[in-house]
């Protein structure tokens, strides 16, 4: 027993350090031509830099001393409008990635704010394999290859380092849900509501799943406990009239996008789109996946392997599947709907970033109970860094940039495999006839583990029923 739990602590160690050296190297790689950070990275430097030695969000003074140079020499887009007749300007971004990032700022600046970034992106691996394998029974070995493969490929690398909310929201999600899939202790409900909390704090856009959260950890306890539920109930209703009175008063409107110079008088909510055309977007169900720059696949070819895992957890029918796919859905959904585009001044995946170590986690899943699929997803992945590292060495002596120019890399395996996925910002008749081809394909492989789940349940049904006839006649 004592080496079991010394090997599980290896294997632990090696996830967390592999993971987070993989996601040094892009620190120093510029973001755009002139930059190191770009979009919204300096405006949560900025603010985490205000926090750290104003104790406050008001970045107006740093802004105007030019405090954002080191990461952005040339000139910023500002974001802001001035909030009163002092001419206060505070980040139409929430505060609470800027408030993790502010002791980091203080010792070492935007280095040691991306340092610690890179910091989080290893525990979130480390807590996705805590899952698969605390709850969900798995191998921790093959458990480990898994994650750190997809924890060392874009775009969870990506946000290791790039200064985005994503990796927080990603850990925060798995706190909950671990703690949720657990017993309905005060500790575990303490802590999913705490990270519940947390996730529109660091970012508005998540509170659809912090709802799916809420939902699940109500229904959950009601069966239980109600009396514990009701007093959970009632905390994350607090919290959120508290969010919502803090967003007024400081930012002046429902969300932090009241303060945006794009959303002044009254327009905040016109961030999802000022003409919302849901039918249009819905190709971001497929596009989201295997679009051609912003696809999942075109970066990380082994997430083709998660239509097939989403099967296999519903096929389970089990509580915490359902919790899972639920997270994953209505991510997906938010992505999909709400968010004004996935092809955006980001690395791509951003919009689903919040639920991918969930998806990881099902594609783990999946490779244990087929660990025939173990080599390609550990070769697709091999392929994922290859092409991840090429970029960031291009990217780190100014041929290249991670975000501006990234699709124009050299590398000749990224720009053969690219050739095979549909342009959704084209989408064309060629590329309308590809997303078909890849959408007949996608079908065919989730109907193929549709298929062996129910032989192997028979096949378990009749063994059963074999060793209780078996059973009879003996006695």
């Amino acid at each position: 027993m004592k080496n079991k739990l010394k090997s599980t602590k290896s294997i632990f160690v090696f996830l967390i350090i592999i993971t987070f050296l993989a996601a040094l190297p892009a620190i120093g790689a510029r973001a755009t031509y002139g930059a190191k950070t770009t979009a919204d990275e300096p405006q949560y430097l900025l603010t985490a830099l205000s926090i750290a030695e104003d104790f406050d969000l008001d970045i107006s003074d740093e802004i105007a001393d030019r405090r954002f140079t080191p990461w952005h020499e040339i000139n910023l887009n500002q974001q802001t409008i001035a909030l009163n007749e002092t001419n206060q300007r505070i980040s139409p971004h929430d505060p609470l990635l800027p408030v993790l990032l502010a002791p980091a700022m203080a010792i070492g600046g935007w280095t040691s704010a991306k340092i610690f970034l890179a910091m989080m992106s290893s525990a979130t691996a480390a807590m996705t394999l805590a899952l698969v394998t605390k709850r969900w029974r798995l191998s921790s070995l093959p458990a480990a290859l898994v994650i750190a493969a997809f924890f060392c490929s874009p775009p969870l690398v990506a946000y290791g380092t790039q200064v985005y909310p994503e990796m927080p929201a990603a850990l925060a999600v798995l706190i909950a849900t671990f703690a949720i899939t657990g017993s309905t202790t005060n500790k575990n409900l303490a802590v999913a509501s705490i990270s519940i909390i947390s996730l529109p704090w660091l970012s508005v856009k998540y509170v659809p799943v912090a709802a799916i959260l809420a939902l699940f950890i109500l229904w959950q306890t009601w069966h239980s406990a109600r009396r514990r539920a009701v007093a959970t109930a009632l905390f994350l209703a607090i919290s959120g009239i508290i969010f919502l009175i803090v967003h007024q008063r400081i930012y002046g409107g429902w969300t932090v996008y009241a303060s945006g110079d794009h959303f002044v008088n009254g327009k905040e909510f016109e961030v999802v789109g000022e003409s919302w055309n849901p039918l249009g977007r819905t190709r971001r169900v497929i596009g989201l996946l295997i679009d051609r720059g912003f696809g999942l696949a075109a970066w990380a070819p082994a997430f083709l392997f998660a239509p097939a895992a989403l099967v296999l957890a519903y096929a389970r029918k089990d509580k915490d599947s359902f919790l899972v796919l639920g997270l994953i859905s209505v991510g997906w959904a938010n992505a999909t709907w709400v968010a004004l585009t996935m092809h955006g001044w980001w690395w791509p995946g951003r919009q689903v970033v919040v639920v991918l170590p969930l998806v990881v986690a099902l594609i783990a899943s999946l490779a244990e109970r087929h660990k025939q699929l173990m080599k390609p997803i550990l070769l697709a992945s091999l392929f994922s860094i290859f092409s991840w590292f090429w970029l960031v060495l291009e990217a780190s002596t100014g041929r290249r940039t991670l975000i501006f120019d990234f699709e124009q890399t050299s590398n000749p395996a990224f720009r053969i495999w690219r050739l095979l996925l549909p342009d959704h910002q084209r989408m064309n008749s060629l590329d309308i006839t590809i997303t078909t081809i890849w959408l007949v394909a996608i079908i065919f492989t989730a109907w193929l583990e549709c298929r062996a789940w129910i032989t192997s349940t028979k096949k378990a049904d009749a063994h059963a029923t074999d060793t209780v006839l078996k059973d009879h006649l003996l006695d």
